[in-house]
């Protein structure tokens, strides 16, 4: 991952754009702190699981098929809220 000084990132944002597509993430530093990563399109909708139905991402859940889930609601009276 190549490392941009923000008033570098500003200054040559088309080039920051094409490197994000072509090599991948690209991280900005503001003040020489790590303040942010730039990724693609298809990389943020990969991540972030954008387009798939609550049913597909169920399906990935390391729980789907597991039986030992303990799926019963507590029975227990609420709480008394005082006012």
């Amino acid at each position: 991952m190549r490392t941009w000084q923000i008033q570098e990132a500003k200054a040559h944002l088309s080039e920051l754009v094409r490197e994000t597509e072509n090599t991948g993430p690209q991280e900005i530093t503001w003040h020489g702190r790590s303040v942010a990563v730039v990724v693609s399109r298809a990389e943020y909708e990969r991540l972030s699981g954008a387009g798939q139905s609550l049913v597909e991402f169920m399906r990935r859940s390391p729980l789907f098929d597991s039986d030992d889930v303990d799926l019963t609601r507590n029975v227990d009276r609420t709480r008394e809220v005082i006012i």
